[in-house]
């Protein structure tokens, strides 16, 4: 399900919005690097990210150093060739020079690889740590009513791996650059003074005008990332829909709103392609005149033999390369906007799933008692958001191995009772008395089709179950699916079972769950609604041979002969519980008083 997307956010001043950026990182990032909660990862494990984090920066810094090193090993050799002619002092000079090269190379694939594997470590936790939030107490489904997070897949999916793997790129670059600039300043210093305050006054306009565009980028990919989202989503939908959009031949309809959303994918892309032409000038303009500007200076000084030629190539090369450095610091500046962005979104989430699974404070919620047997005792159920009355003072006890049927008018709370004792709704008053969930399993009118093979199909929710090849086999005679096994190989065959399997085949596949659990308790939400009279008699008489409690919603007028007790649901959130007999009578009479 897709929630109510919010493109128009409060917008933040800067510091605001910076405070708000830093505290949602700290909340991503402590848990991993500095965990303080009892159930947090395990010391060893922050230990080698701590250690795997020392031996990157240890990295970076011999990269710098050799990098510097080997500016001044150019130096030497431009002078050993140019101003002494020395050939001896040449061939050392260049062995040193390739040596370094070596180094430099081994360095920067050796930081590379380290930081990946940190960023691969922390993906693995991070990822881990959203996916116990999102299926602890059920936050995967309140999270669709009482949240206005949208797409929740695609921020599992794909919107969680690029925060951390973003933070190394941009810690790791952020580190090697200052240290690059710092180095080759001084090394500029050392040569000519006048040049390297010209760059360090340069370096502050040129943040400056970065700070802009970045701040722009930020915009712009939060708004590609909504878009992008919402595009997938309509794809998945169609997906999802495909019989019914043929049924109806909605292929036109379904087009334009698919169209509609990618054109806002196409305008985003454009203002970011602007963007992107604006920083790349920047950013190619801004380090052209670094590389020019020690010529401009230095090169008279040097016809007039006041430096010597190794320290212009020096002077040009770490101008060069801290312009370089430069450029790539701003490029990270600028891509950080989407890395922003992610954590803006995952943060969000977060907190949202922390928030549906939170007991609402100052309202009321339904008791719930877990004992072997089944009752509503005054119970008023109500609707999450608290602002409709499903059913009111509601008391009522199911005896075991008896049947209940729930009936009334459609949208009066049927399936909404189902979710009480579920354990999914729990606004009102009043106590719930059921046994454990475990021993309580759920048919509702669509089975939940899982993906894997036949034998994870049978044994689902229990999927260790040990039944031999015979066993299921009888089960699927009991159930009439016992052609099922001629349209695979076996029953370690996975093949799209939700595609290949009518309605009706999916029911009798549900029906079949329950004869493989023997469950105390069974609830029924219109679990034969797509088979025909004799299937649904044949597996509701199995059903009664297992001895189990079980409870139906249902509109067939078949369903009363597996039945003693009717609780019909009326309009005004009353109701009324009275045996078959007497509700059949009672529908009996009112069919004669109608026809008078």
């Amino acid at each position: 399900m897709q929630a109510k997307t919010i493109l128009n956010k409060p917008i933040m001043n800067p510091p605001s919005a910076f405070t708000q950026f830093w505290e949602d990182v700290k909340a991503i990032a402590g848990p991993y690097w500095y965990p303080t909660e009892a159930w947090g990862r395990a010391f060893s494990d922050v230990i080698r990210a701590w250690g795997m984090l020392f031996v990157l920066i240890l990295l970076i810094i011999a990269l710098v150093a050799v990098t510097a090193f080997n500016s001044f090993v150019s130096r030497y050799l431009v002078d050993a060739i140019v101003e002494e002619k020395d050939f001896s002092k040449f061939v050392d000079m260049l062995l040193v020079y390739g040596a370094a090269l070596i180094c430099v190379t081994l360095l920067v694939g050796i930081s590379k690889f380290v930081r990946k594997q940190i960023a691969l470590d922390w993906y693995e936790w991070l990822n881990n740590q959203i996916l116990s939030k999102y299926f602890s107490n059920r936050a995967y489904y309140k999270i669709n009513f009482k949240s206005d997070i949208d797409n929740p897949d695609q921020r599992l999916a794909q919107e969680i791996e690029p925060i951390p793997r973003s933070a190394l790129s941009f810690s790791a670059t952020l580190l090697e650059k200052v240290l690059e600039m710092i180095t080759f300043l001084i090394i500029v210093w050392s040569i000519s003074q006048f040049v390297a305050i010209c760059l360090v006054a340069y370096t502050i306009v040129g943040n400056v005008i970065a700070v802009y565009l970045t701040q722009e980028l930020n915009k712009i990919s939060q708004e590609e990332l909504e878009f992008k989202a919402d595009y997938n989503y309509a794809l998945t939908h169609v997906r999802n829909h495909a019989e019914s959009i043929a049924f109806f031949r909605g292929e036109n309809q379904e087009k334009n709103i698919i169209k509609r959303r990618f054109s806002n994918i196409v305008k985003s892309t454009k203002r970011k392609i602007n963007w992107e032409r604006n920083k790349d000038i920047f950013s190619r303009g801004y380090q052209a005149v670094i590389q020019i500007f020690p010529f401009i200076v230095l090169g008279p000084l040097q016809i007039r033999d006041e430096i010597d030629f190794g320290q212009v190539g020096q002077a040009s090369l770490a101008c060069n390369l801290f312009a370089i450095a430069l450029a790539e610091l701003i490029n990270e500046f600028g891509t950080s906007g989407r890395f922003s962005s992610y954590v803006e979104r995952l943060a969000e989430f977060s907190d949202a799933l922390e928030f549906v699974t939170k007991e609402p404070e100052n309202v009321s919620t339904i008791k719930t008692i877990e004992e072997n047997h089944l009752a509503f005792e005054n119970v008023t159920l109500q609707t999450p958001n608290y602002e409709q009355v499903i059913v009111e003072d509601l008391s009522l006890s199911v005896k075991a191995g008896e049947g209940l049927l729930i009936v009334g008018p459609s949208g009066r709370g049927k399936s909404s009772l189902l979710r009480a004792i579920a354990g999914l709704w729990n606004a009102g008053t009043g106590r719930l008395v059921r046994p454990s969930l475990e021993e309580v399993l759920f048919l509702p009118q669509r089975p939940y089709i899982i993906l894997g093979t036949l034998r994870e199909q049978l044994l689902y929710p229990n999927t260790n179950r040990q039944m031999s090849d015979a066993e299921l086999k009888e089960v699927l005679q009991q159930v009439n699916l016992q052609n099922l096994l001629s349209r695979v190989d076996s029953f370690d065959t996975e093949v799209p079972w939700e595609n290949i399997l009518s309605l009706g085949e999916q029911q009798r596949l549900a029906f079949a769950r329950l004869l493989v659990t023997h469950p105390r308790f069974t609830i029924l939400d219109e679990a034969t609604s797509a088979l025909d009279l004799n299937n649904e008699e044949s597996l509701y008489q199995q059903l009664q041979e297992t001895k189990t409690t079980f409870i139906s919603v249902g509109h067939r007028e078949s369903l009363f002969n597996y039945h003693q007790w009717v609780l019909e649901l009326s309009q005004d959130s009353s109701w009324k519980l009275v045996s078959v007999q007497d509700y059949r009578l009672q529908k009996a009479k009112q069919i004669v008083i109608n026809s008078l």
